[in-house]
């Protein structure tokens, strides 16, 4: 198998020749057709992450070896299963699940991949989305996504039950109240659509880019200009007050804090990015008001399934996607650190 793999940090990804796997018992060999580039790619590439507090996790401490391929939003063929692998065919078109765990413990069991503390996820620990080839170690996490758009179900994989992750964690909330989304980029926007199609009409996007604000407003949202150190007033003026609920798809300190501060009693701060940052609160202010701050990491293969049930029902309406060869990842990868990227780029 061929894949654009990371060779060392920060260096341009690189052709490799890698053995093709053989699937053994009840494991699935996928042909990859469609990998989404995430910003979490970006961060592999970059191979460390900013922990805050001048504290940075290496990738080498997740137990990461390069040469590595990325890429965790991944639709594909199946081609090849061992003989213990039951409910798929060669040529079944499925979107994989690649937030892999032990398969052994609690949150495994409770399909809670993305929570097992032994992770061996796709475009991370093993090769991913950016190889022609991904082995999925059992056919349960190859999801059938009939009559969605293969280039937008590869980004369910990640941008989708992360957006529909971190929303669960709002929830109930009603649909008139507002939430705020810090980054309009593809989960930001994702989010737009994903709380419209769970019925949310009051929704609020907060981005630096006049294009990524445009997108958000063509997609549904009211969009704030995030720049300025009165961002927080002009946010708390379009919503008409404090809110209950503000997802940062961003995450560094300053829009963390921002986030924070447009809290209402009893508001919940959900940190969806990984950019880097630390946050400091006070602690009798977190109970004189109630608020809550929560880390949502990804999404389980159920949100995967009900991700794909919003889209077969026609209620989630797709993000933009535009399609680059897989030749050129290494420039979809530059775009979109640049910030040139409205939605998200599939390689194909």
């Amino acid at each position: 198998m061929k894949a654009w793999s990371v060779v060392a940090a920060g260096a341009p990804l690189e052709l490799l020749e890698f053995p093709t796997p053989v699937p053994q018992g009840s494991e699935v060999l996928v042909e990859v057709t469609h990998a989404g580039v995430c910003h979490s790619d970006l961060h592999f590439w970059k191979g460390e992450y900013n922990l805050g507090g001048g504290k940075v996790m290496k990738l080498s401490d997740r137990g990461v070896t390069l040469p590595r391929a990325p890429g965790h939003e991944i639709s594909g063929r199946v081609v090849a299963m061992g003989p213990d692998a039951t409910g798929v065919a060669v040529g079944d078109q499925r979107i994989v699940y690649p937030w892999l765990g032990c398969g052994e413990c609690a949150h495994c069991k409770a399909e809670d991949d993305n929570m097992c503390q032994k992770q061996r996820a796709l475009g991370v620990v093993q090769n991913g989305g950016f190889g022609s080839h991904v082995l999925v170690p059992h056919p349960r996490y190859l999801v059938d996504a009939e009559g969605v758009d293969p280039a937008i179900g590869a980004t369910y994989a990640c941008s989708g039950i992360t957006t529909y992750s971190a929303i669960a964690k709002i929830m109930p909330i009603s649909p008139e109240a507002p939430v705020v989304l810090i980054g309009a980029g593809g989960v930001g926007l994702m989010a737009i659509a994903m709380l419209k199609a769970l019925g949310h009409k009051a929704i609020f996007s907060v981005d630096l880019s006049a294009e990524k604000r445009h997108a958000a407003a063509a997609a549904g949202a009211i969009a704030v200009d995030g720049a300025g150190d009165d961002v927080v007033e002009r946010v708390l003026a379009a919503t008409g007050g404090p809110v209950l609920a503000v997802l940062d798809f961003v995450a560094i300190s300053q829009t963390a804090a921002n986030g924070f501060a447009m809290l209402d009693k009893g508001g919940k701060l959900i940190i969806v990015g990984v950019s880097g940052g630390e946050l400091t609160l006070s602690l009798a202010g977190i109970v004189f008001r109630a608020h809550a701050v929560l880390g949502s990491n990804t999404g389980s293969l159920k949100d995967l399934r009900a991700v794909v049930k919003l889209a077969q029902e026609g209620k989630l309406a797709p993000t933009p996607v535009t399609l680059c060869p897989k030749d050129r990842a290494n420039q979809a990868m530059l775009e979109l650190k640049a910030g040139h990227v409205t939605g998200r780029t599939v390689l194909v």
